[in-house]
């Protein structure tokens, strides 16, 4: 992310328009879900070098503390052929996160690459735990995550890490930073800015991206759209 858009997504896995709130596509993931009974849709369209990834990942808060994610991406390359991935997640907040304090989380999840799945390839599980500090009664927000995923077809276990930030420039406005990556692979970075259209229910993004030393140059542009609802599930 680059590593192909799957890798990226498991190298990492909110309604208050004046606190910043990860969402994708940064990878960096922050210690918080969505509202209690309420739920959001996080879209984006990413312009890789020599290809294009179109992703949406919707989720819902059933419980009050156990927001579920099950979306995915399509992918068409310069060729025209075309590479599907899917992501199921789980995440539980341990330690909600507190103005000038600190929150913990837990996310679990799957994610496949259908296209290239037979019987040695049936997608890698993973995990990661976000921790979130807020600085500036929360104008400032950093999230670091660490976790793992089993990558099936290799029969082996990689750590996975990302750190990133949020400053507010205004209270609808926000500076987002993140660098990420995984064992045995070049970290990558990403930065942008995000607004917020309707305060708690509309929100987009646009962000640049790259990876450290890659002389192949990997760099993306996405934009991305998310949506948010009211509490209804209840």
């Amino acid at each position: 992310m680059k590593r192909r858009p799957l890798a990226a997504v498991i190298a990492a896995l909110l309604l208050n328009p004046a606190v910043a709130h990860p969402a994708r596509p940064m990878i960096t993931d922050d210690a918080r879900t969505v509202d209690a009974y309420a739920c959001q849709v996080e879209s984006w369209v990413r312009t890789n070098q020599g290809s294009r990834e179109y992703w949406a990942l919707p989720a819902c808060n059933f419980t009050g503390n156990l927001e579920m994610t099950l979306g995915g991406s399509r992918t068409s390359d310069a060729t025209g052929s075309e590479t599907s991935d899917i992501i199921l997640q789980g995440k539980t907040l341990l330690k909600p996160l507190e103005t000038n304090g600190y929150g913990v989380a837990l996310a679990v999840g799957y994610a496949a690459h259908p296209a290239a799945q037979d019987h040695r390839l049936l997608g890698d599980p993973y995990f990661y735990v976000p921790v979130s500090f807020s600085f500036a009664s929360d104008r400032v927000v950093l999230h670091t995550n660490a976790g793992a995923r089993h990558v099936r077809d290799e029969n082996k276990a990689r750590a996975t890490w990302g750190l990133g930030s949020e400053t507010m420039i205004t209270p609808r406005v926000y500076l987002i930073a993140e660098t990420f990556g995984e064992t045995r692979a070049n970290a990558s970075y990403q930065l942008g800015v995000r607004f917020w259209v309707v305060p708690n229910h509309v929100q987009v993004d646009t962000t640049y991206g790259n990876q450290y030393g890659d002389k192949h140059d990997p760099r993306w542009f996405s934009v991305g759209l998310r949506l948010l609802s009211v509490p209804f599930l209840k």
